[in-house]
């Protein structure tokens, strides 16, 4: 079946895969939530493909994204990430999990859970937005710009307005599927 997709959808089977089950169907689990907002920041500056390719190599390396272990990272875990291949092996971006670990958990104290902080940037519930082409989908909004901020607030590292919005989008909190693509609301 060929079904009309978003424009930003490759023929590579991760991309297609990827969209049609994932970008953009709100999540609510923290530790998926703690995942995507941990592979947007290593997406920065790189493309999502290069990023997806490596997923599986990210949840072994850092157990899963659990951020109870992770925020426990010593040196010596750190040094080993560094030289993980199957990885993006940027300093910053892997010291920025570790330091995200424990402001995630902070934040899950205070709040009961990261989901319910999160969500709150939406009023709890997914924007729904019309776009005819991907070219008019912005990379950043009044709410991501307030995420941001709020997350660099509370210690959260790569964490800029263009990642919160990548990361809403990929969470469901924003549904950015364009007008003629198949998930889009409108079809359904």
């Amino acid at each position: 079946m060929n079904q009309k997709r978003c424009e930003w959808v490759t023929g590579d089977p991760i991309y297609i895969d990827y969209h049609d089950n994932e970008w953009g169907r709100p999540t609510h689990d923290d530790r998926k939530l703690f995942e995507m907002l941990s592979l947007e920041g290593a997406q920065a500056g790189l493309s999502w493909i290069t990023i997806l390719k490596r997923r599986n190599n990210y949840r072994k390396a850092f157990d899963g994204f659990d951020p109870g272990i992770i925020y426990k990272y010593d040196e010596e875990k750190f040094e080993e990430l560094i030289q993980n291949e199957g990885i993006i092996r940027n300093r910053l971006k892997i010291r920025s999990v570790i330091t995200n670990a424990e402001a995630f958990l902070q934040v899950k104290e205070k709040y009961g859970s990261f989901d319910s902080y999160i969500w709150q940037f939406v009023d709890g519930k997914p924007i729904v937005n019309d776009w005819k082409t991907h070219a008019e989908v912005p990379a950043a909004t009044k709410e991501s710009e307030q995420m941001s901020k709020d997350l660099k607030r509370r210690g959260f590292k790569f964490v800029g307005p263009t990642i919160c919005y990548a990361f809403m989008q990929a969470t469901g909190m924003v549904n950015d599927h364009i007008r003629n693509c198949y998930l889009h609301p409108g079809n359904q």
